[in-house]
């Protein structure tokens, strides 16, 4: 292991999927407050190294740290893990029978072992911090995409984790519903979440990323921050990639 600062270290990490390597010796390390964008083509590993972050996906070959943890330790607890690390999907998996601050609360309640004031509490904060404090009593079908997104991300905060990854959260929605998305998740980065994010929106990156991770086919091609990979990226995969990518 290394240096106490680095909460996330992923060491040697490939991801089989049958005879399909997804991803291939990827390795990288995150300090505590970074905020990471991962980009590439899709198909080049980006959401599976996501995914291993949390053991959604189980490492074929490799080790992944989180806080110190070795997720692939037989001795680790992975839902205490988990609970430390809220993730945010591409859908946004809420409840639908339940009320928005219901949503809220559920794992709160079931995980953190809150009382029923407490977490209301807490939700309520977390739905103010994401725009949508008015919606606490209202059901997921009566939220456009952008709302709906808007209450997975307060229901993640409100575990109060010490990461939050995003998995491709702006690809279901409408473009006009997508900067209410990235504005909280900007708000996110300025108060110093760690955070790691596969996106296409590639001005969100310019914007938050202290690091940008080009992958392609399983691999890590670039890490360079993003006004350095935008401006002057060093491969020819990452050239091409970009060239086609951003609106000169």
């Amino acid at each position: 292991m290394t240096d106490r600062e680095d909460i996330i270290v992923v060491e040697s990490l490939h991801k089989y999927f049958g005879d399909v390597q997804a991803v291939k010796n990827v390795n990288f390390t995150i300090r505590r407050g970074e905020v990471v964008v991962i980009v590439g083509p899709s198909g080049s590993g980006k959401s599976t190294v996501l995914r291993c972050l949390n053991h959604l996906e189980v490492p074929t070959h490799g080790a992944v740290y989180i806080d110190g943890v070795h997720l692939e330790d037989k001795k680790t607890n992975i839902n205490a893990v988990r609970a430390e690390v809220g993730m945010v999907f591409q859908q946004f998996n809420l409840f639908n029978h339940l009320s928005v601050i219901d949503n809220v609360m559920i794992a709160q309640r079931l995980v953190r072992k809150r009382s029923k004031e407490e977490a209301r509490s807490i939700a309520m904060q977390q739905l103010e911090r994401v725009g949508i404090p008015e919606k606490a009593d209202a059901y997921p079908r009566q939220l456009s995409g952008g709302q709906q997104q808007r209450v997975a991300i307060a229901r993640s905060l409100a575990m109060e984790p010490k990461i939050m990854l995003f998995d491709e959260p702006t690809s279901a929605l409408d473009p006009e519903m997508i900067k209410e998305v990235l504005d909280v998740m900007l708000d996110l980065a300025k108060a110093g979440m760690t955070m790691v994010v596969v996106t296409h929106e590639m001005g969100f990156g310019r914007s938050a990323a202290d690091r940008v991770i080009f992958m392609d086919d399983g691999q890590i091609i670039e890490i360079a921050p993003p006004d350095q990979l935008y401006a002057n990226p060093q491969h020819a995969r990452t050239k091409l990639f970009l060239s086609k990518i951003l609106k000169h």
